[in-house]
């Protein structure tokens, strides 16, 4: 029943290649950390020390077994979280999505306290304790309508509060969250309890639009009846302020005429006393024009004896002396007839033409003439 095959040496050939390859696939010791990421790796069931980056590593896969850390933003969804209220009524919510991000420094610590699912303690969990515990302490309303918008970042606050307490390395940066579901019943009462209050609503609002515009009429009457007042007002006032201003102008025209009166007479006293003042300025100065030019007559006789003399003094030279004594000497031989005469002519008249000459030749020159007319006497 069995055969016998004998392989050819391409076949073994081949079969050891396929063979190989499936031994490298299978136990191949290359790996790759996807980017965002960090590899956390276990030894023989202990957690090494150390962690990779994103990239080619080699390992050894008969010991080693690899976890991928992802370390860059993620959203978390939460789905169908049941709330039981207050008043006792189950309501659910649909979906919750946690934006969170894992520190790249604290993944090693979180994933060797809390395993490599830590958000599943740390978000999930948590999430449907807080719901729970938000749902026991408030009404259906509260939750449904009143609270709702608070709600993702009271989540928010609770999650981020315990991840920092225990040191996760883990934070919180916003949470989703969508309207819950409630139960048929309840959300027709609430349907119908919303129209009525609708209702009530725009009756309200409709009456406040009548008050409004009631209230508003007011005013615009107030304001009217204030502004006929006040215009009335500025109008008596205007008057009062017209009539002061008449008063104050004719006052002023009264007292300007005085002031006038006073001025006309005040200029006219003193046109008076300066044209007095001029008068006596006038005396004055005729009396210096006077006494300026008396001075310069004064000065002008002295200044032309001061000249004569000075132009006589200048004529008394020695040649104008003898001249001038000739002169008289002549004269004197025409007009006397007789003349007496000593032994010799007087000393005195020979010393006064030889002092007012100063010449021997003038002396020499009389001497002769008297002799001469000495002979013409005999």
């Amino acid at each position: 029943f069995f055969r016998h095959y004998t392989m050819t040496p391409t076949q073994v050939v081949v079969g050891a290649a396929v063979l190989v390859i499936a031994v490298c696939i299978a136990f191949c010791p290359f790996h790759t950390v996807p980017e965002g990421h960090v590899g956390v790796y276990w030894r023989l069931g202990a957690l090494s020390s150390s962690i990779t980056e994103p990239g080619l590593h080699l390992h050894n896969p008969l010991i080693t077994k690899i976890a991928y850390v992802q370390t860059v933003m993620q959203t978390d969804t939460v789905r169908d979280i049941p709330c039981g209220t207050s008043g006792g009524v189950m309501i659910y919510f649909d979906k919750i999505e946690v934006v969170n991000m894992l520190a790249k420094s604290s993944a090693l610590k979180t994933v060797k306290l809390y395993g490599v699912n830590y958000d599943k303690i740390w978000i999930f969990d948590k999430i449907h304790h807080e719901i729970n515990q938000f749902c026991s302490k408030h009404t259906l309303r509260d939750v449904y309508i009143d609270k709702f918008e608070t709600l993702d970042e009271a989540l928010a606050q609770a999650l981020q509060r315990d991840c920092d307490a225990y040191e996760t390395g883990i934070k919180v940066i916003t949470i989703r969250v969508t309207k819950p579901r409630i139960p048929d019943s309840v959300r027709n009462k609430y349907e119908d309890v919303e129209m009525n209050k609708a209702r009530l609503l725009v009756a309200q609002q409709e009456q406040e639009v009548v008050a409004k515009n009631e209230e508003t009429i007011r005013i615009q009457e107030k304001i009217r009846a204030q502004k006929e007042s006040e215009i009335a007002q500025i109008n008596a006032e205007k008057e009062a302020a017209v009539s002061l201003i008449r008063e104050q102008s004719k006052t002023a025209q009264e007292e300007t005429k005085a002031n006038r009166a006073a001025l006309v007479s005040r200029i006219n006293r003193e046109m008076q006393l300066a044209e007095h003042e001029a008068t006596l300025n006038v005396t004055k100065i005729d009396r210096k024009i006077l006494e300026i030019k008396q001075k310069g007559d004064a000065d002008m006789r002295q200044y032309a004896m001061e000249k004569e003399a000075e132009a006589f003094q200048k004529t008394l030279t020695p040649e104008y002396m003898q001249w001038s004594l000739i002169q008289a000497f002549a004269q004197s031989l025409g007009n006397n007839t007789k003349f007496f005469f000593g032994d010799k002519i007087p000393q005195a008249f020979l010393n006064f033409a030889n002092a007012a000459t100063g010449d021997m030749a003038t002396f020499k020159f009389m001497e002769r003439l008297l002799e001469d007319s000495k002979g013409e006497q005999k």
